[in-house]
């Protein structure tokens, strides 16, 4: 009775990298360029207005993400999307007042 195995991919947990850069990050970086270009694109100082900052953002994401885990601009994103307090009610003045305790005489 011998042991039976199918080859399979050897890259399965691998990330996917453009450039060294996340889909995320590259998404970041394509918008930020697009919204520079509709702003300062028919200016005469299209590349310094439009792709410095660009340049900018690319190395402040290369270097701030340095050591940070997968997907870190997003769950970036959500943290400060979310609200600022966690409430199990709907009105966040409603509050449980503390249970009264008798005192027993002995």
């Amino acid at each position: 009775m011998s042991l039976r195995s199918e080859p399979t991919s050897q890259s399965l947990e691998k990330k996917l990298l453009i450039m060294g850069f996340e889909v995320p990050d590259i998404l970041a970086i394509f918008l930020s360029l697009a919204i520079l270009n509709f702003i300062f694109g028919s200016t005469n100082y299209k590349l310094l207005l439009v792709w410095g900052p660009v340049v900018l953002v690319a190395c402040g994401l290369r270097i701030g993400k340095r050591g940070k885990p997968d997907n870190y601009l997003v769950h970036l994103c959500k943290f400060h999307m979310r609200p600022k307090y966690l409430s199990a009610f709907k009105d966040p003045s409603v509050s449980i007042s503390p249970p009264k305790i008798k005192k027993v005489s002995l």
